[in-house]
């Protein structure tokens, strides 16, 4: 059906056309001049040493722990209230997701208590992922790979720009990973981006990207290099050149994108405050947020609830969804499966509400009212 309010909204114009026409108009269609720039694009705005553009989030999450050495069945702990490629990229390097519950009804993202009672002598690594572009509590997750020398990797999947006491998220970590697809705050379609500060893992992931190739088909036809050897066992994991150039004009918009999303999400709290029946998560942040998605939780619910309330909410001509279905609970994951409480609860209980830039005020006015007749 044809919505009156859809869940997103690309944010595209005449710019990204051009960009991908003169991108064909230039002949060089795979990584190249536009993946290069790209990548030093993102990593200055993020203040970050280096950048890799990849193919997507998931073997951005996939490289990150290659480069991290993670071994079959090393443990890595992870949130389950995810999308489920957070957790596939540990089962791709034959590791064991052990998952930890979320902090609490309001605050979304992994407990650093619930990470410090999951840890073993297998466990190698951290992944964090910043729900909704809001900072997991990084402080006391940091403090505990210090003293059980582990990595962090950080899925910023949700939060290009969003900040931790006044650091952008992605950065703090070992390895940050960004995602680009349709629906995120920077869209290439596809497409995804790590971040890090070690130029170890820089080089490392340059080279696993391709092949394990010592050189590229754009140096090779610049006359940089006539041949190349293969030293690792590497993948295709590449971005190219129409997806970077797109994603360029993306970063131009980005920051007015997000103050736009920041009015919105000030709308949203204003007018579903005083609503006793729902928990609006993170509504105290003070941090620099992204705002990838508006989520809400319902008080005294279930699954059967919140589905029957979402249903009346698509009457009305309004898109909702659910982020997420808890991955400790999918089919595949059932051999890991632990109780979550919170976790599953929130995936339950939980409904995301539009949200992106051109969502007006009036919009907002009509997705809340509805929502408060219907509750």
């Amino acid at each position: 059906m044809m919505y009156k309010i859809p869940l997103f909204d690309l944010n595209f114009d005449s710019r990204e056309e051009q960009a991908v026409i003169d991108v064909l108009r230039s002949k060089w269609i795979s990584t190249g001049p536009k993946t290069i720039e790209f990548e030093e694009r993102f990593a200055k705005l993020l203040n970050v040493e280096h950048a890799v553009a990849v193919a997507n989030c998931t073997v951005a999450l996939h490289l990150a722990l290659k480069l991290i050495g993670i071994k079959s069945n090393d443990e890595i702990i992870c949130p389950a209230l995810t999308f489920v490629a957070t957790v596939n990229a540990i089962r791709y390097c034959n590791a064991i997701p052990v998952f930890a519950d979320i902090s609490s009804l309001e605050n979304l993202t992994i407990s650093p208590e619930d990470i410090e009672r999951k840890i073993t002598d297998r466990t190698k690594a951290i992944i964090v992922m910043h729900y909704g572009g809001f900072a997991c509590n990084m402080n006391p997750i940091m403090g505990l790979a210090r003293k059980h020398n582990l990595k962090i990797v950080e899925d910023a999947c949700h939060a290009p720009l969003s900040e931790f006491n006044g650091k952008k998220l992605g950065t703090i970590g070992d390895i940050g990973c960004f995602s680009f697809f349709s629906n995120k705050n920077i869209s290439t379609g596809e497409g995804g981006m790590l971040v890090t500060n070690s130029s170890e893992y820089y080089n490392e992931a340059k080279l696993l990207r391709s092949h394990g190739m010592t050189s590229m088909s754009y140096e090779r036809a610049k006359g940089h290099s006539s041949e190349y050897d293969v030293i690792e066992l590497g993948f295709n994991y590449r971005m190219d050149d129409l997806r970077a150039a797109i994603g360029i004009i993306q970063l131009q918009k980005i920051k007015e994108d997000l103050t736009k999303r920041e009015q919105i999400r000030h709308e949203y709290v204003s007018q579903l405050s005083a609503v006793e029946s729902i928990i609006i998560p993170f509504k105290d942040n003070k941090e620099f947020s992204s705002n990838y998605i508006f989520p809400i939780v319902l008080k005294d619910s279930n699954f059967k609830k919140r589905n029957m309330i979402r249903e009346q909410l698509s009457q009305k001509g309004i898109q909702t969804s659910v982020h997420y279905p808890s991955v400790h609970k999918f089919s595949i994951y059932k051999d890991f499966y632990t109780k979550l409480s919170i976790t599953e609860y929130v995936a339950d209980s939980i409904i995301t509400l539009p949200m992106y830039s051109k969502l007006s005020k009036d919009e907002v006015s009509f997705i809340t009212t509805t929502l408060k007749e219907i509750l």
